[in-house]
């Protein structure tokens, strides 16, 4: 009995310790109520709450990913995203500008020289040439031949 008097009264303290963290977010990201009590009107709850119990909306979210991104730059020792990042593998239109340049003056290039170089003639991949089918029978033959001689001593 005495140990659950305890438990409950730690329990107590926890969850008033709990209460005053949220109180001191709330506050810092701009709320000044606890987001528990009081919620704008505009934003749509959703039907279910999500795994943690807890509803943030969407401006809530933004103000809170924000703040980590801020405190992760202060971590590292860099200065927060200022600017927007850029999409990884997307030329820029002053790039996209000087690529076509190039291929342009490529392509006249070519057209001034003719077209296409002769290419040698595609070989298919595998097939022998006939300097080898030859070679290659050469070496078979004398393998034949050394195998004779071994077998009829």
């Amino acid at each position: 009995m005495d140990t659950s008097a305890k438990a409950l009264e730690e329990a107590i303290s926890i969850r008033r310790q709990i209460d005053n963290l949220e109180r001191r977010l709330s506050s810092i990201l701009g709320g000044g109520a606890s987001p528990t009590t009081t919620r704008p009107a505009t934003t749509a709850r959703p039907a279910a709450r999500p795994a943690g119990g807890r509803y943030f909306s969407p401006a809530t979210r933004a103000k809170l990913s924000a703040a980590a991104r801020a405190r992760w730059g202060k971590l590292r020792g860099a200065a927060t995203t200022a600017t927007p990042a850029r999409k990884k593998g997307q030329l820029s239109p002053a790039g996209r500008r000087k690529l076509s340049q190039l291929m342009k003056a490529r392509w006249a290039a070519r057209r001034k020289a003719g077209g296409k170089k002769a290419a040698a003639p595609a070989r298919k991949k595998g097939t022998l040439t006939p300097a080898g089918r030859k070679k290659l029978s050469e070496l078979m033959k004398a393998r034949w031949a050394a195998r004779r001689k071994g077998a009829s001593r």
